[in-house]
């Protein structure tokens, strides 16, 4: 199929060109994922961990676990955007270039925690459902997502329907289809629209846990 009639190959372009963009703005949109991640460290020691970071983009998600001490690999479809990961943090994230959908090049459970941000909320279920299946080979036990959750800024429905993703099944569904893999979940409201999904192998392993600002489920 042409480079604008299939999806993964027109979502691919959008993300070569806006690239630089994406690396110019990182130090705003890492601050705006700063409040959300705040979940994370209070519901996972993220030291010492390794960290697979799918759809990495320019890194910014990648980097906070990196500067809360975990060992990170961020890996995207965009050759542009992880030439632009790599020119920030290179010295200190390894980065690779791979189709989400299936991430031949790692074995299974060969990372501590396997993660996303942004990511699926653009994918029909069909390959959303790939990318999860390949996270839950992937990871040793835990999978964690931020993205889209309850209302979302015109500004951001806008943006959504200009890359023609499926935020609006994926705000509905997504719970269900985490919990047709996982047997643990617990997402976290992370505030102005999104929300830290948090999945895992291994039952009780959220037990006791609490969010920063409310639990969802």
């Amino acid at each position: 199929m042409g480079l604008l009639n299939d999806y993964t190959d027109r979502h691919r372009f959008i993300f070569d060109v806006i690239a630089p963009v994406y690396s110019a703005l990182d130090k705003y949109v890492k601050k705006g994922h700063s409040k959300p991640f705040e979940n994370v460290i209070n519901v996972i020691d993220v030291r010492g961990k390794t960290v697979l970071d799918i759809g990495t983009g320019a890194a910014a998600w990648a980097a906070l676990f990196m500067e809360n001490g975990a060992k990170v690999h961020g890996v995207d479809f965009s050759k542009r955007m992880v030439k632009h990961a790599q020119k920030r943090y290179g010295d200190k994230i390894k980065f690779s270039v791979g189709n989400a959908m299936d991430l031949k090049d790692f074995e299974d459970e060969s990372f501590d925690i396997v993660t996303a941000s942004y990511v699926l909320h653009g994918f029909v279920f069909e390959k959303r459902n790939l990318i999860l299946k390949e996270m839950h080979r992937i990871t040793k036990n835990i999978v964690i997502v931020n993205d889209y959750y309850g209302h979302t800024h015109p500004v951001g429905q806008f943006l959504e329907f200009l890359e023609g993703s499926d935020y609006k099944n994926f705000k509905k569904n997504f719970i269900n289809e985490l919990k047709d893999l996982f047997p643990e979940i617990m997402v976290c409201d992370g505030a102005n629209g999104q929300a830290i999904y948090f999945a895992a192998k291994k039952k009780g392993t959220f037990k006791s846990k609490s969010c920063i600002k409310k639990r969802i489920i």
